[in-house]
């Protein structure tokens, strides 16, 4: 492989971004010239100067470049301000891999994504296999959401799910294997690709960026793959706290108003406002029927908390702004803030 850069957005989290950072120091012997770009997203809690501190304490100013931003801009806006860095310096890496701060990287496990990458031509992002501390899988690959898999989502009955044949949302897969997208927390990308598809769409500011950037390589005849031979230890959202680490569904605490933003927003980009409608009829028909069950049994777990009142105040209905995509090319240009913050 010519070139890898790996992006770190940090957010809160100094001391797990400087451990993610420590955890490269191994991956050099295999990539001479990698490249580190730490980015602070607006923490406002001096993790930026933690973060660069450490770099300079540790000797790792050659390889590790700090990246403060003065917004909290969301993953999305994040990553593309790493990437603009990157494309200032002329000449791009091969690769970029992008690793959340409570992510650690394991021995071989850059090694094995660079290896599908280069095995596979047509392979614009290749996953990790996320797992806890000892070793046990979280879910790290997944097929894309669908009006079907909300009516399911909204019922959450085993049954109906048979009945529509909707499979998991979660890919469990013992060697590599093609799939629909993986998830953010460890991903390498070809640069190539993103220069056909552009970056993320900083219309998101959180979850369902990389579905959508996904959905996109996928559209321009680029491939999604899962390796599971590259391990990456994940503490599973230590910034947000939103999904179970396990499932990689949403935990049923009251989910956030950008979770249910960014859902219409990635149906609405996917498929049009109609789409985006959909998607949230089908949830409020199969969450009929599961209230329905819950007259019967009250002890059914309801999943999210308040999510049918959410989704219906912030999910379904989308706005002008959702149909519109905003993934800038890929390119030195950076930007102070990201699209979701311009006005309605």
């Amino acid at each position: 492989m010519n070139g890898l850069a790996v992006i770190i957005v940090n957010y809160r989290t100094p001391d797990l971004s400087i451990a993610c950072i420590a955890a490269l120091e191994e991956a050099r012997r295999a990539f001479p010239g990698l490249r580190v770009v730490a980015v602070d997203g607006g923490s406002g809690d001096g993790s930026a100067a933690r973060i660069a501190e450490a770099i300079a304490t540790n000797g790792w100013s050659e390889w590790v470049t700090p990246l403060p931003l003065e917004v909290n801009g969301g993953f999305a806006f994040a990553n593309n301000q790493a990437i603009a860095l990157l494309a200032e310096g002329g000449e791009m890496p091969e690769a970029i891999a992008l690793i959340n701060p409570d992510a650690r990287v394991r021995p071989g496990a850059l090694e094995a994504m660079a290896d599908l990458l280069d095995r596979e031509p047509r392979a614009g992002a290749v996953g990790a296999l996320l797992t806890h501390e000892d070793g046990r899988p979280q879910s790290s690959a997944f097929r894309f959401p669908s009006i079907r898999g909300e009516f399911c989502r909204g019922a959450r009955t085993r049954a109906i799910e048979r009945l529509l044949r909707v499979p998991p949302t979660s890919i469990q897969a013992a060697q590599a294997v093609e799939v629909p997208w993986v998830t953010g927390a460890a991903v390498m990308l070809r640069t190539a690709a993103l220069r056909q598809t552009g970056l993320f769409d900083d219309g998101f500011f959180l979850y369902f960026e990389e579905t959508d950037l996904m959905r996109r390589l996928r559209r321009a005849g680029w491939a999604v793959w899962h390796e599971p031979a590259a391990r990456v230890v994940h503490a599973g959202g230590a910034a947000t706290q939103i999904r179970d680490p396990g499932t990689g569904l949403p935990h049923a605490k009251r989910m956030p108003r950008y979770w249910y933003e960014s859902h219409r927003r990635y149906f609405a980009l996917a498929g049009g406002s109609g789409a985006a409608i959909a998607a949230g009829l089908a949830f409020f028909a199969g969450h009929a029927i599961w209230r329905a069950r819950r007259l019967v049994s009250p002890r059914l777990n309801g999943g999210a908390h308040r999510s049918a009142r959410d989704l219906l105040a912030y999910g379904w209905w989308p706005s002008r702004r959702d149909v519109t995509p905003s993934a800038p090319p890929l390119g030195p240009a950076r930007h102070v803030a990201p699209s979701w913050m311009d006005a309605p």
